[in-house]
């Protein structure tokens, strides 16, 4: 868990700055912790340039992209 910590903090600002991606938090899939990738919508890899895709792992971790829309405040 430290080491998915430690590569979400060193790779958070790069991701936000990705297409769509609104939040970057840190999340289970399958039994396995990992870095979860927040969208407002899922686009398929082929509409996305290369540098746009979040990548399948960063330095060992495993992402995991999940839509959930627009995020708004709630006041």
């Amino acid at each position: 868990m430290n080491q998915v910590n430690t590569v979400k903090q060193d790779y958070e600002a790069q991701l936000m700055r990705l297409p769509n991606v609104t939040g970057v938090g840190i999340g289970e899939r399958r039994g396995k912790t990992v870095i979860k990738v927040f969208v407002t919508q899922k686009v398929p890899e082929s509409n996305l340039k290369p540098h746009e895709v979040v990548p399948k792992s960063i330095e060992g971790c495993e992402t995991d992209v999940e839509e959930i829309g627009t995020v708004t405040a709630q006041i």
